[in-house]
């Protein structure tokens, strides 16, 4: 090894550094991924759900998997995760992200294409190739989480934030249409999800996108990673309603090429923007659940984004009148 330097983490406890390599036949660079320990080393600890603990680093049980599929992923170069290392294939440091958020709106579309492309090899394809020792096909978004997801809102988001309880005729209403929503998407048929399926976790190399940060995959709704896609943090900055709805347009006839199964445009529509309200609100949760517990106040940057992301979306839902109105009163500025 010549040299190494740290790079930009994740929201986890692992850490990644480049290391530029020696000798002919080694690539020029590559990157470690340095794990804190040797146990499940997933982002979500409410994942952490399994009857018995993995008998390997979850990320590299879903990397077999998704590279059987042909998934645009690093390469692993050399698995040590007994001694708390995976060296992977170095794809650079361009995210999707960085292509377009001052980008025309064509490019815009056009590389947000890219990205539905590659989701739906994971959706479909990967859900028609389910392998059960995948443990992407072992945990579910179901009904459970998407409950727990929102209380981690009302607790996070609101409660601790401001350092109040709610009252009790607020909780009422908010925890009424959270567990409707829940209910319902939890009702959908699931399809392997990525999860974390974000502008910051597509990078550009060698002018396609690349895929990382999938070992949370598991089983969900198909507008999931979608609304993830479409609107996680500052996407909407980028994705404007008029964009969105032709990348939905979009989304729905590749599906139908690819899966030939028809999605009705109203009721795929609904669950979506379901999905992307439920994951604003996760955001907001998570984020200052990342500040308040683990002293990482760097993803409150985004707060402000996906507050308006909340604001835009629930006027689609007249049934949520009394929540929107129960929210106006708690969400940040």
């Amino acid at each position: 090894m010549e040299r190494s330097e740290p790079l930009a983490g994740d929201a986890s406890t692992r850490r990644y550094s480049r290391l530029w390599l020696e000798g002919e036949e080694a690539p020029r660079s590559a990157v470690v991924m340095i794990l804190a320990d040797r146990g499940t080393a997933m982002s979500s600890d409410e994942l952490a759900v399994f009857k018995e603990e993995p008998r390997e680093l979850p990320y590299l049980n879903v990397h077999r998997f998704l590279e059987r599929l042909g998934v645009p992923i690093p390469e692993v170069y050399l698995d040590a995760s007994d001694d708390g290392l995976v060296l992977l294939e170095d794809i650079g440091d361009t995210a999707l992200w960085d292509v377009v958020h001052d980008a025309s709106a064509d490019v815009v579309e056009r590389w947000y294409q890219r990205a539905i492309d590659e989701l739906l090899i994971i959706q479909i394809r990967g859900t028609r190739q389910a392998d059960a020792s995948c443990l992407g096909f072992q945990q579910s978004f179901d009904e459970k989480l998407f409950n727990w997801e929102f209380e981690h809102f009302i607790e996070f988001g609101i409660e601790r934030r401001l350092e109040l309880s709610l009252p009790a005729n607020h909780a009422q209403a908010l925890r009424r249409d959270f567990v409707d929503i829940a209910r319902r998407l939890g009702s959908q048929p699931r399809y392997l999800n990525h999860r974390d399926y974000h502008s910051w976790n597509l990078y550009i190399a060698d002018g396609r996108v690349r895929i990382i940060d999938f070992q949370d995959a598991l089983l969900a709704p198909a507008p999931y990673d979608l609304a993830t896609l479409l609107g996680d943090r500052d996407t909407p900055l980028a994705v404007t309603p008029e964009i969105e709805q032709r990348l939905l347009d979009y989304y729905r006839r590749r599906w139908e090429a690819e899966s030939g199964g028809p999605l009705a445009a109203k009721d795929f529509e609904e669950i979506y923007f379901l999905c992307a309200l439920q994951k604003a609100l996760k955001v907001v949760g998570r984020f200052y659940y990342l500040d308040l517990v683990k002293q990482k106040p760097g993803y409150l940057r985004y707060i402000p984004s996906t507050v308006r992301q909340i604001r835009r979306i629930l006027p689609r839902f007249p049934e949520l009148t009394e929540t929107a109105a129960v929210l106006s009163r708690y969400l940040p500025p």
